[in-house]
C-alpha cells in the first residue's frame, strides 16, 4: 500500500512540474512559436511569413458580426494605413468559422486578415482564454444567417517585433480604443 501511495504522490508531482513547465502565458521578452490557421479566404496563413520584416498585431476578439468586435475590427480598419507606416500589419483572431469572417470581413470593409481558430490552439498558444462556442443570427444580404463559432476567445491584444519576441501584452482591451493604444505604442518602440 505505501508503495501504491508513492508511485500516485510521485505521478501527481511530475504531472503538476510538466503542466507549470509547459505554460503557455506568455510575457514580454518571450519568443513566439510560430502559428498557423485559415484566413477569411480559405487559404493557409502562416505567422513566418508575417513576421522579420516589421511588428505584428495579434489580436484576438470573441465574436464577428457583434457591437464590440465590430467596433474593434473598424477601428484597426481606420488606423491600417498608420499602423503599416509605423512598421506594422495587424491580424485579427476568433473562434469563428471561415466563412463568418468572410461575412464579416465584407460588411465592414476590413483592410487586414482575419484567421479561424476554431480549436483555439492559436488561443492556447497566446494564453489567451477560451469558453465555449455559440451562434448568432445576423441578417446577411437579406437573409437571416446563423453564424456559428466552437469556441470564444477573450479580447486580448499582443505585438510581436521584427525578432519574434513579444512586446507588448494587454489582457483587458477596451475594444474601441484597442488599434490607438497598439498604434502609440508602436510608434515609440
Amino acid at each position: 500500500m505505501k508503495i501504491k501511495l508513492m508511485i500516485l504522490f510521485l505521478f501527481i508531482a511530475v504531472n503538476f512540474s510538466f503542466s507549470k513547465e509547459t505554460s503557455t502565458d506568455r510575457s514580454i521578452g518571450d519568443t513566439i512559436p510560430d502559428f498557423q490557421a485559415m484566413d477569411d479566404s480559405g487559404n493557409l496563413w502562416k505567422s513566418q511569413e508575417h513576421t522579420g520584416e516589421k511588428a505584428l498585431v495579434v489580436y484576438f476578439y470573441p465574436v464577428a458580426m457583434t457591437g464590440g468586435c465590430t467596433k474593434q475590427a473598424c477601428a484597426y480598419r481606420d488606423h491600417k494605413s498608420d499602423l503599416e507606416e509605423a512598421g506594422a500589419s495587424v491580424v485579427g483572431i476568433s473562434g469563428d468559422d471561415v466563412k463568418n469572417l468572410e461575412y464579416f470581413k465584407e460588411a465592414n470593409n476590413l483592410n487586414f486578415t482575419l484567421l479561424s481558430d476554431s480549436e483555439g490552439k492559436i488561443a492556447e498558444t497566446f494564453g489567451v482564454p477560451t469558453r465555449d462556442g455559440g451562434s448568432i443570427e445576423r441578417e446577411i444580404d437579406g437573409k437571416k444567417v446563423t453564424l456559428k463559432r466552437n469556441l470564444t476567445t477573450s479580447r486580448w491584444t499582443f505585438i510581436i517585433d521584427k525578432n519574434n519576441k513579444l512586446v507588448y501584452k494587454n489582457t483587458e482591451v477596451k475594444a474601441a480604443m484597442d488599434s490607438e493604444e497598439v498604434l502609440e505604442f508602436i510608434k515609440n518602440m
